[in-house]
């Protein structure tokens, strides 16, 4: 969504990389840059205006002048008023203190209410509440079914005791006020403690919509009322913003589509024009594809500093900590990395999600924007036709797999030989990386035990001596008897800390004497990783 944007304000600073001091012809030239790429992305002409007005003012001030690096303090500046665009502070649903907690969806026709529905469902029942859907777009065809199929993908029940209308040239006859009302009242039987109500929408703002959802949103009496917009919107989005704003008072905003490839400026206008902030974002058509909103986080994406944080929270979400345990384990133990192994890792890694979103959260994404754009996540579940056609024997002892083996692989996964020639190439060195981290290395780190990986510049142990280089020399005793005594002293006092290392782990921190875990103060619970 935010390609263009990010890559125009990139270049702009890097010119600033290296100055000692800006001039403020520097900081105007700057301004310029930003002030354009903001206008190309489609953000609001007074949002732009005040945002680089603000960043002048700032430039402009001590607050750089004084700065050992000046560049960076100037993308510091834009990062925090980008935050503060984007709302300032993650904003997440409030529950009422006596259930249910009621929330209304509202916006025009297409920005993706209904779909939004089922995902904030799925994302609220995967945090422990038991949420209700309720069908009130009574009006667009098929907007009812639709709500069902959302619900049925979450696991989630739907109230919905009108079908609605199944094409345009039907009249709607449900009174959808009646409906909202009466699933409240549901919820309150069956003990769900969160309503979605999902309301219908208009191809454009008008009086009837507006009254609709007013009335809806004052007979249900409901917490949390929810502007759904789509994120591809552009200029348009800011009076549509506005004019939800007036007539329901929306508490919050959710931007729909932030998967696409338009330029993203209804994300830094809507927050700034009415005053509300962005809770949530919907980054896809899957029901994970769901996340919630952080102003912090979003600025860093844009800047190209990556979101790592929001990378973590995918993992630990996804994540089987049991599959990560037997893993850990078999490095304990230094056992072969298998095949079985790899294909386990590749799984829990598409579990995560598109491979190509993951690594774009990665700092510096935008420097590798076309390897990114070629990446093929269907590449992930080719290897696993591949690994599935081979045996169980194969599996685990790849070494076996000759020419015959291969292309009976090949043919059993549907690829090309080359592809299976490939996927074995890139496990053995894989594996070899493995064995050298679990003997204690870390490849590619100097100074390490374990070398480095082969082909890596500046590698350490993993590299060939230079053709025609001497041996280094050894330095030789001293002619000084005294000195002579000394450095054997040394030596010897080296060798012995060595073997002392070798034998209790002290180059660890660990003695040589026992000790009871209850006198280092440790944290409740972190006593077993001792024993």
């Amino acid at each position: 969504m935010f390609n263009s944007l990010s890559d125009r304000l990139t270049a702009t600073f890097k010119n600033l990389r290296g100055k000692g001091k800006l001039t403020e012809a520097d900081i105007d030239g700057t301004a310029r840059e930003i002030r354009r790429a903001l206008l190309d992305a489609d953000v609001a002409v007074p949002v732009v205006r005040e945002f680089i007005g603000r960043i002048k003012e700032r430039a402009m001030g001590a607050e750089v002048s004084e700065a050992l690096n000046p560049g960076q303090q100037v993308v510091k500046i834009v990062n925090e008023e980008l935050v503060g665009i984007l709302g300032g502070q993650t904003r997440e649903l409030q529950f009422a203190k006596q259930p249910p907690t009621i929330i209304m969806l509202a916006g025009l026709q297409g920005a993706g209410k209904t779909t939004l529905a089922g995902k904030l469902a799925f994302h609220l029942k995967n945090k422990g509440h038991a949420p209700l859907l309720v069908a009130c777009d009574l009006q667009r065809p098929n907007a009812v079914r639709q709500l069902q199929v959302g619900g049925e993908r979450a696991n989630v029940p739907v109230y919905a005791p009108h079908p609605g209308v199944s094409s345009e040239a039907e009249v709607p006859t449900g009174d959808p006020v009646a409906v909202a009302r009466d699933g409240v009242a549901t919820a309150r039987e069956k003990l769900h403690d969160v309503v979605i109500i999902d309301t219908a929408g208009r191809l454009g703002v008008d009086s009837e919509l507006m009254q609709q959802a007013a009335d809806i949103k004052a007979a249900v009496g409901a917490h949390e009322t929810l502007f759904v917009i789509d994120a591809m919107i552009g200029q348009d989005a800011v009076n549509t913003a506005q004019a939800f704003n007036e007539g329901v008072d929306f508490t919050g905003v959710v931007l729909t589509k932030l998967d696409g490839d338009a330029r993203g400026g209804a994300a830094l206008s809507v927050a700034q024009v009415t005053g509300k902030p962005v809770m949530y974002a919907s980054t896809g058509e899957g029901l994970k594809d769901f996340e919630v909103f952080h102003p912090d986080r979003m600025a860093r994406r844009i800047l190209d500093m990556g979101d790592v944080l929001s990378l973590i929270e995918q993992a630990e979400a996804s994540w089987d900590k049991a599959e990560a345990e037997k893993m850990a384990k078999k490095f304990a133990d230094q056992e072969d990395f298998t095949l079985e192994d790899f294909l386990s890792q590749m799984q829990q890694l598409k579990k995560m999600g598109s491979m190509k979103k993951l690594l774009g959260m990665m700092p510096g994404a935008q420097g590798m924007r076309q390897q990114l754009d070629q990446f093929d996540d269907a590449s992930i579940g080719r290897i696993e036709a591949i690994i599935y056609s081979m045996t169980p024997h194969e599996r685990n002892a790849p070494k076996i797999i000759n020419g015959s083996r291969r292309a009976r692989i090949a043919k059993g996964s549907g690829v090309h030989v080359s592809e299976v020639n490939m996927l074995l190439e890139r496990f053995g060195q894989a594996q070899k990386m493995m064995k050298k981290m679990a003997g204690g290395g870390m490849p590619g780190m100097p100074g390490m035990p374990g070398g480095g990986m082969p082909g890596m510049p500046g590698a350490g142990a993993g590299r060939k001596k230079a053709k025609g280089a001497k041996p280094k020399k050894s330095k030789g005793k001293s002619g000084n008897p005294a000195k002579a005594a000394q450095q054997a002293r040394e030596t010897e006092l080296r060798r012995q800390q060595q073997a002392s290392k070798r034998m209790d782990g002290s180059s660890f921190g660990a003695g040589t004497e026992d000790f009871a875990p209850e006198d280092l103060s440790l944290p409740k619970g972190f006593e077993k990783y001792l024993k």
